[in-house]
C-alpha cells in the first residue's frame, strides 16, 4: 500500500462525518478544500484511506477478486468505487492512479469521490449492524 500522511486521515474522518450525517454538500466541499489546498495528489490520499477504511484489515499478500455483481451496468461512479477497491486491495497503485487520471479526464472525479464517501459509509453500517 502506499503511504498517505497523516492530514489525509485527518481529511478522511472529516469526510466520513459529513457522510454519515447524509451531508453530500458538506462532503464535495471538503473534498473541494483538500484538492485546493493537496492539488489531486491530496484527493488521492484521502480516496486511498477511505478505501483503506471500507476494506479494514487487509487479508494476507497475493491477487484478490472481489465480487461486484452487475458492475458492467452500474453507474460510472458506482464501477469507479469497486475498481478503486479492488486496485486497493491488491495494492495496486498505478492501476489506482489509471482510474483516478480516467476519471479526471471524463470529467467524472467529483461524483465518483462522493460516491466512494457514501460507499464507505455503507460498509461502516453494514459492519455495525
Amino acid at each position: 500500500m502506499t503511504e498517505a500522511p497523516q492530514h489525509a486521515f485527518d481529511d478522511a474522518t472529516q469526510i466520513l462525518a459529513c457522510a454519515l450525517t447524509g451531508d453530500s454538500d458538506a462532503v464535495a466541499s471538503s473534498f473541494d478544500a483538500v484538492v485546493s489546498r493537496d492539488g489531486v495528489v491530496g484527493a488521492w490520499d484521502v480516496a486511498w484511506c477511505l478505501a483503506a477504511t471500507m476494506v479494514g484489515e487487509l487479508p494476507g499478500s497475493g491477487g484478490w477478486t472481489l465480487e461486484f455483481p452487475g458492475i458492467d451496468d452500474a453507474r460510472y461512479d458506482k464501477r469507479w468505487v469497486a475498481r478503486f477497491v479492488s486496485a486497493y486491495v491488491n495494492g495496486d497503485a498505478p492501476t489506482g492512479e489509471a482510474l483516478f487520471g480516467a476519471a479526471i479526464a471524463d470529467g467524472q472525479l467529483p461524483d465518483c469521490l462522493l460516491a466512494l464517501a457514501g460507499s464507505t459509509v455503507a460498509t461502516l453500517r453494514h459492519r455495525a449492524a
